[in-house]
């Protein structure tokens, strides 16, 4: 089987980074790695995109990071409550998710979060208080703490 050398552009599972020169079969390069822009062949052009693109992700990045710490100053001290029916006085009818968390937070009006952002390892099912962690950022988390009142 023939391989060609090629320059990745981007981050590819299992083959490389981007900036990385790899060796693969002419086939993949051809009819996979090429058309979805994943790569390109080595040459002065493609380093000088590749150049351009790494700069691009950066202030990118950057400006993400400056978002997420505003957020996190604005959810340091977060509180939330959410009522919820019990069946004895302390084990809840249901749980509360991270659905209901963020319900919770987006009616307070701090910031706009996504379900995903909500690291809870198993829902709420019992009345209490909770430090539940909001990922922002690969480098940014914050706690918010969850009441969980009977109501």
């Amino acid at each position: 089987m023939a391989t060609t050398e090629i320059l990745l552009l981007s981050d590819v599972e299992f083959l490389g980074k981007a900036g990385d020169v790899v060796k693969v079969k002419s086939g993949y390069a051809r009819n996979y790695l090429l058309p979805k822009d994943l790569a390109a062949p080595v040459s002065t052009h493609a380093l000088r995109r590749l150049d351009k693109l790494r700069k691009e992700r950066e202030e990118l990045s950057r400006i993400q990071l400056a978002e997420a710490k505003d957020k996190a100053a604005k959810l340091a001290k977060a509180s939330v409550t959410i009522r919820e029916k019990t069946v004895d006085g302390t084990r809840l009818y249901g749980a509360v998710h991270a659905a209901d968390i963020l319900k919770a937070v987006a009616e307070i009006g701090k910031v706009t979060l996504d379900k995903t952002q909500i690291i809870l390892p198993e829902p709420l099912k019992e009345l209490g208080t909770f430090d539940v962690e909001v990922k922002l950022h690969p480098q940014v988390t914050c706690t918010v703490k969850v009441w969980v009142v009977e109501g």
